[in-house]
């Protein structure tokens, strides 16, 4: 009898080829995948754990600030995380080799990244020299970026101001702000920040401030540059991970991936609008360049 499984996801989820999961006899096995969004909000990410957890679901795909709220709501669950800041500081896994538990998936290393970031925001304005740093309050992991971004930015010789938000009322009111008091913006990712990415790039740009981020989608919709992981790989090999335990393999078996493939991106539309020449060699390295 054909044995169905059920993948349920949080924030986002890959969806993998039915044909990819073959039982012994080579029949192709069903996969139910359903999505959840939580919108950046921790009870609602607890809602739908509490969910999961009646249905007994198989295997809980998610990333970044859900992790840690399902790792307390179940031990026996597999959770395979797409993306996470730092595993094992976050005591997510023992470790990246043996993660142990029911916890793996794919870390990014997201502090090691800070340092580049700012480097091309340098080089783009070599005149930098205040910096605002726009993070969620509400996260431990996103308000230690933005820690290691004003430590890293002091370091340099810049000054550097935290902006914490609590939630999407937050943002208007933290970027008007600035007005006349930052020369960029430094904004750090996660689920509250992409559901309100379109507000904050908009104010960013009116406020005359180039911004630098993670994601490339977050460039495509109008912000200046971004320096990341490429995420459609670590979604793709955090489906990979998801076939070897729909297989059998204990997620505290799985390795936690790190990331091979980094993108740069920039958007010179939004150069343009603030009045900044990009550097022929520094549009040269780009992987994407938004025109």
């Amino acid at each position: 009898m054909e044995r169905r499984q059920f993948i349920r996801g949080l924030c986002g989820v890959a969806a993998w080829p039915l044909a990819a999961y073959a039982q012994p006899g080579g029949e192709p096995r069903r996969i139910a995948i359903e999505y959840r969004w939580a919108e950046g909000r921790s009870r609602r990410v607890s809602e739908i754990a509490a969910e999961f957890l009646r249905q007994d679901v198989d295997v809980i795909v998610t990333y970044g600030s859900a992790v840690p709220i399902l790792k307390q709501a179940t031990t026996t669950i597999p959770i395979v995380f797409a993306v996470a800041f730092d595993p094992v500081r976050d005591g997510l896994v023992q470790s990246l080799a043996h993660p142990g538990g029911n916890v793996t998936g794919m870390s990014i290393q997201q502090l090691d990244l800070v340092g580049k970031r700012l480097e091309l925001l340098r080089e783009v304005i070599p005149q930098l020299h205040r910096l605002a740093i726009l993070a969620d309050a509400g996260y431990a992991a996103p308000m230690l970026e933005a820690d290691r971004v004003r430590s890293t930015a002091q370091a340099l010789g810049l000054e550097a101001a935290r902006l914490g938000i609590w939630g999407s009322q937050d943002i208007t009111p933290a970027l008007e702000a600035l007005k006349g008091k930052a020369d960029a913006l430094y904004v750090v990712s996660d689920a509250l920040i992409a559901a309100n990415r379109t507000r904050i790039l908009s104010l960013a740009l009116n406020e005359n401030l180039p911004t630098i981020l993670s994601y490339d989608d977050y460039v495509e919709a109008g912000g200046l540059m971004s320096y990341g992981p490429n995420y459609a790989d670590l979604f793709r090999r955090a489906a990979d991970m998801v076939d070897k335990i729909l297989h059998g393999t204990k997620p505290g078996d799985i390795p936690v991936g790190q990331p091979t493939k980094f993108d740069f991106a920039i958007n010179v539309n939004t150069a343009a609008a603030l009045g900044l020449a990009m550097p022929p060699k520094l549009l040269a390295t780009a992987d994407e360049v938004i025109k």
